[in-house]
């Protein structure tokens, strides 16, 4: 089936009324992801001991991590501009996402791990209250790992699907072994991933 371009979708009224319900609802939701990373911050949450933490790491992979997450989404942005439901589609996966991942932070504190190399990644430190350091209990579920499933799921074309799958699962692995996430966060990342492209409709 043929995707309308941009001509058709911006020349809709349906369509033009969907591109701003969809930036509303976005911008309403990293607000509130914005006041509430800053409360996850201040209050205090579990500590667990995670097996691989024991047995592997920590080992600084923070740069791999940002080559492979920012290079997958300026892609994913390029590949998914040229057709407007599909970029809509994620956008309302991602905005899914965060809501998902507000309800699970909230439900399940937790301390990060005491061995943990903290992540300075600059895009989360915009959504904190303008510190220097990096957040470090934003973490159930892994939001690395989740945005890059997230991807893999609304895109239709399989190549693409594996690309981002790889990425999402080497991502997955790294955050682990930098000791910036437990093991389960990063086990249930893709599941939440799901959730929210199914929720959204954007599941392909």
């Amino acid at each position: 089936m043929k995707q309308p371009t941009w001509r058709d979708f911006v020349g809709d009224r349906k369509g033009m009324i969907l591109v701003a319900v969809t930036f509303a609802t976005l911008f309403i939701t990293l607000f509130s992801y914005t006041r509430f990373l800053n409360h996850v911050e201040q209050r205090e949450g579990l500590v667990f001991l995670d097996p691989i933490h024991t047995v592997l790491g920590p080992i600084d992979l923070t740069w791999p991590i940002f080559i492979m997450l920012y290079g997958a989404l300026i892609v994913a942005i390029v590949a998914m501009a040229r057709t407007p439901v599909i970029l809509f589609r994620a956008i309302r996966a991602y905005t899914m996402l965060i809501g998902i991942r507000i309800i699970c932070m909230w439900l399940l504190p937790l301390d990060p791990p005491s061995t943990m190399i903290a992540l300075g990644d600059p895009l989360v430190q915009m959504f904190t209250s303008g510190t220097s350091v990096p957040p470090t209990r934003d973490l159930f579920f892994s939001g690395h790992t989740s945005i890059l499933c997230v991807i893999g799921f609304v895109l239709p074309q399989r190549n693409w699907k594996i690309v981002f799958f790889s990425l999402a699962t080497l991502v997955g692995i790294a955050v682990i072994l930098q000791h910036v996430h437990y093991s389960i966060d990063v086990v249930v990342a893709p599941l939440a991933a799901w959730a929210a492209a199914s929720l959204s409709g954007a599941a392909e």
